[in-house]
């Protein structure tokens, strides 16, 4: 792996832009929902985006619910030297094709939080348990998250994101690094509510060793541009990575991409994906899955599924394998339609009406897609991964956000 050795400055990374170019309509990964310009991604903000701002108002907050003698972070901030040195020493340079992205990010990136969870001495402790919260300040935004888990640490991770009142649309280009030690276990359930207008790109790059654990749940709806890209590394025997993407589409867009690459032997990846559109919206799910010659013994599974709830949305929906092995696991598949209408017409049957019939079979597949994702390890208390579940399942979201998209509104709540 290559490291900014010598952390970019904006500056520099302004200048590489300008001669790498942004991405360009054949990128393969793109080319279905082409994002916008770069000065999209670079425009100025207000006054308000002052060294002074940023230093005293952090956009992110970390509470930590349980296991706080194990947790360490920092606040630092981008427009600092030595603090930028701090926040991105050790991290990968910009590579691949989403590279713009992140020599974009570089190029306005203001400050960033780094955390590191250590391992419980003692072995019948619970995870750790955090919630992550950001809130974006500037129209034009680019935080950072640094997230480490030392070799036998479990936790247990909520993280959600919003906006200051008077922001009706953001554009963000947020990029995640997060470096599971071996033997690590890290669920993690993302939530992202975004306006109509807004403009998203969100990147992680992941890193398994050997025997750990990344669970991961996303829910999110539709907007003008919303990526949401995973790049997953299992670079150690045993690691594993479990993937939902639960997208609400809604009138709006979004696209999906999972790139998971099987580095040793005996790696697991799961990734399933539903997509519900509706009028002349577009949903794209991109899973791709590398096997490397020596990955013997890999087990790969992919599956997405698209629901179009009324008019004529576009989906694109791309398993894809690379198998430089022949003794591996792997299957994969895509199916998109209508609800069935046999479980409309059983759940007419019962007394409901069309609309609530609708909604609770959606509902119900989206629970199912997101427990899956994220599998109880822990037992039924509140501080197990089922209670970190369930604790949101049963709160306004889900519900609300479904209730938005069959109305059509394709709004956030």
């Amino acid at each position: 792996m290559t490291t900014l050795n010598t952390p970019a400055s904006a500056q520099q990374a302004r200048a590489q832009l300008e001669s790498s170019g942004w991405i360009g309509r054949k990128n393969e990964a793109f080319h279905h929902l082409p994002p916008p310009a770069l000065a999209q991604w670079l425009a100025e903000n207000t006054a308000a985006a002052t060294e002074a701002t940023i230093t005293t108002s952090p956009d992110w907050t970390l509470t930590v619910q349980a296991g706080a003698d194990q947790v360490q972070q920092q606040q630092l901030n981008a427009l600092d030297p030595q603090e930028r040195h701090a926040l991105l020493a050790d991290l990968p340079a910009p590579s691949g094709e989403a590279a713009p992205f992140a020599w974009a990010h570089l190029a306005l990136c203001r400050q960033g939080l780094r955390v590191q969870v250590a391992a419980s001495p003692n072995a019948g402790d619970k995870p750790v348990r955090l919630h992550l919260h950001h809130l974006a300040q500037l129209a034009v935004d680019a935080p950072l998250l640094v997230l480490e888990l030392a070799p036998g640490a479990r936790c247990l991770l909520l993280h959600t994101q919003a906006r200051q009142a008077d922001l009706t649309s953001i554009t963000q280009n947020l990029h995640m690094h997060i470096r599971l030690g071996e033997g690590a276990l890290l669920q993690h359930l993302r939530i992202h509510e975004a306006q109509a207008a807004d403009q998203l790109a969100h990147f992680q790059h992941v890193q398994v060793a050997a025997n750990a654990q990344y669970h991961q749940a996303v829910a999110t709806n539709g907007c003008a541009y919303h990526v949401q890209r995973s790049d997953i590394d299992l670079q150690g025997e045993h690691a594993q990575v479990r993937h939902a993407g639960l997208l609400l589409t809604g009138s709006a867009q979004i696209d999906q991409q999972i790139y998971t690459r099987h580095l040793a032997a005996d790696t697991h990846s799961h990734v399933q994906v539903l997509g519900l559109g509706a009028g002349r919206s577009r949903t794209v799910a991109n899973a791709f899955t590398y096997i490397a010659p020596g990955a013997r013994d890999s087990d790969v599974h992919q599956r997405l599924w698209g629901l179009a709830i009324d008019g004529q949305p576009r989906m694109t929906l791309r398993p894809h394998l690379e198998i430089l092995h022949d003794q591996v696991t792997a299957a994969h598949g895509a199916t998109w339609g209508a609800l069935p209408e046999d479980a409309l017409f059983y759940a007419q049957q019962r007394g409901l009406d069309a609309a609530t019939a609708r909604r609770l079979i959606i509902e119900g597949k989206a629970r199912a897609l997101l427990e899956l994702a994220l599998p109880n390890t822990e037992g039924d208390d509140e501080a197990s991964t089922s209670g970190l579940l369930n604790q949101w399942l049963e709160g306004e979201w889900l519900a609300a956000a479904i209730h938005h998209h069959l109305s059509g509104s394709g709004a956030a709540v």
